[in-house]
This record gives C-alpha cells, sequence and structure tokens, in this order.
C-alpha cells in the first residue's frame, strides 16, 4: 500500500469551486501529485454540475460533482463515500475558498463531519472561527494568505516588530490594497501586516484606514496591469516621520493564483502529515507549514 505522506492517498474536498481560487488550489492539488474528491460543495445558487478539473503542468484532469452547501444531507453523504474511497477518514480533508459569509458555518460543518480543512477564505467572524476549531481539538491549517513568500515575509516583520518594538515611533502609517472586484473583504494579509507595523510605529491606524482599491481604473492606476484584474493582490505600505523627511515603503504585489494555490497544497501535505503524528488536533498557520519546510511541493 502507498505511503500517505508521499500524497497518494491523500484526497482533497476543494469546496468553492467554480470559483477562480478554489479551482487553481484543484489544480495545484492534482500538480502535486494529491488526488481530487469526486465531489465538492459550492454555492447554493450554483446548480448541480459535473467539473472537470485539468492542470496543464502534469497533464492530470478529474471530474468533480459540485453539490450546493444547502443540500446538507447529501453532502454528508458524499463526505462519507469520499472518505471509504480514500481508505479512511485521516486520508480526506478540505480546502475552503468559498465566501466570507461561509466560513463559520462551513468550519462547524467540518467539525461535525471531522474533515480537517485548510481555510483560505478570509473575512467571517475569526475569533469565533479560532474558538470553535480549538475547542473542538480539530485538525486545521487557517492563515489571512497561503503564499509562501508573503508568508516568510510576515514571519519577518513579526520577528522585527517583536525584537524592535517602536523603532519607527513618532512615524504615520499608510496603507493601500488593491485586489480584483470580486473580493469582498478587507485583505487578511494587509490586516496581519498592519499589526506588526503598528508594534513598530506606535501608530493610531485601523483598519478602517486601509485605502481598498476593488475597481479596474483605479487599480491600473496603481499598477496592476490588465491581464491581472481579474486576479492581483497589490499592497503598499509606507511609513513617513513626523517632518515628512524620511519614507520606508515595504511593497508585495502578485498577479495571478498560482503562488496561493500552491501554498495551499503544501499546507494539506502539512496537515496530512500532522494526522498520522498527532494524536490531538489543532489549529495550524501557513507559519507553521513554513518553520516545518513544508513547501518544497513535488510533480510525479
Amino acid at each position: 500500500m502507498a505511503n500517505a505522506e508521499s500524497g497518494s492517498e491523500v484526497t482533497v474536498m476543494v469546496n468553492g469551486m467554480p470559483g477562480p481560487m478554489a479551482i487553481a488550489a484543484a489544480e495545484a492539488c492534482l500538480r502535486k501529485g494529491l488526488k481530487l474528491s469526486p465531489v465538492a460543495m459550492t454555492r447554493p445558487e450554483i446548480d448541480p454540475c459535473i467539473l472537470t478539473i485539468s492542470d496543464a503542468v502534469s497533464g492530470k484532469s478529474s471530474n468533480v460533482q459540485l453539490i450546493p452547501s444547502t443540500e446538507t444531507d447529501e453532502l454528508e453523504a458524499a463526505i462519507a463515500g469520499a472518505r471509504e474511497g480514500a481508505g479512511g477518514e485521516k486520508n480526506l480533508l478540505a480546502i475552503d475558498y468559498t465566501h466570507p459569509s461561509a466560513v463559520n458555518a462551513n468550519a462547524l460543518f467540518y467539525i461535525g463531519n471531522q474533515t480537517p480543512f485548510v481555510m483560505g477564505t478570509t473575512g467571517g467572524d475569526r475569533e469565533k472561527l479560532m474558538a470553535d476549531v480549538t475547542a473542538a481539538k480539530h485538525f486545521a491549517v487557517i492563515a489571512p494568505n497561503m503564499g509562501k513568500q508573503i508568508v516568510a515575509m510576515q514571519a519577518a516583520l513579526e520577528d522585527l516588530a517583536s525584537t524592535y518594538p517602536s523603532a519607527f515611533a513618532g512615524y504615520s502609517l499608510q496603507v493601500t490594497e488593491s485586489h480584483q472586484k470580486t473580493k469582498v473583504d478587507t485583505s487578511g494579509t494587509a490586516k496581519a501586516v498592519i499589526d506588526s507595523l503598528k508594534t513598530l510605529s506606535d501608530d493610531g491606524f485601523s483598519y478602517d484606514d486601509i485605502n481598498m482599491i476593488r475597481g479596474d481604473q483605479e487599480a491600473v492606476e496603481f499598477g496592476v496591469p490588465e491581464e491581472g484584474l481579474h486576479g492581483h493582490a497589490f499592497h503598499t505600505y509606507t511609513l513617513t516621520s513626523s517632518d515628512g523627511s524620511v519614507q520606508f515603503q515595504l511593497q508585495h504585489n502578485v498577479v495571478g493564483r498560482t503562488s496561493y494555490a500552491e501554498g495551499t497544497a503544501d499546507a494539506v501535505k502539512f496537515l496530512s502529515k500532522k494526522l498520522q503524528t498527532e494524536q490531538e488536533g489543532r489549529v495550524y498557520s501557513m507559519i507553521n507549514v513554513l518553520e516545518a519546510g513544508a513547501l518544497d511541493g513535488f510533480l510525479d
């Protein structure tokens, strides 16, 4: 029998298709040697259908039946069948790229159906999300950003803020973030970076002060290429001294979804290993994935 750690027995239920981020995550799973569950959860307004996911890099493809989230009985039966087909409950995991309004309900659904999950969807009540998963001692990776390099940058900023708090005391902070118009919530990554920068600068900046760009024309003016309008994350953070004579600026600009999708698949592989080695579930972050060295994907 193949080793589950290699990914050959790991089956992933990618919820949120036909949304582009969920599809990109499903393609990345195929690319990294993971199997797709034959069923997945979709939005209530999407009619049940069969979607073919194809990865151009590996040449692999898989058919997935989409079931609306309102059809809970059918979904629970489908999960039971997928788990049996995967060879046991430790081999079926879920990825969630749905909608901020569904985050908390979906987490409770995964908990109730004993399905470990990677939550890539941002928004929702994050405190309740963490509390629910922690109380249930459930296996999950929850992170505001699945991009490997951005996670590393966040970790470095957290360390900088911890080591040199108030190093930028007296500096004011300005933040602009641009995403595709379909992203309805504020960037979770921006919030995490701001938390570190506020520790460094003692600025009274709040999340409400973030300049959010969601329109195409404004995004282009901000520097987003036209080919990236349907999928991008452009962030600029600016720290300015009180007299305006000194300015520091941090940027991270991403076009497309590949980096997030591959990080998501890596998080699944990381969580799968934890299922094999840990007796009790907990919430992991992408920092944990990074520290475990679980970011080197593979192709079959």
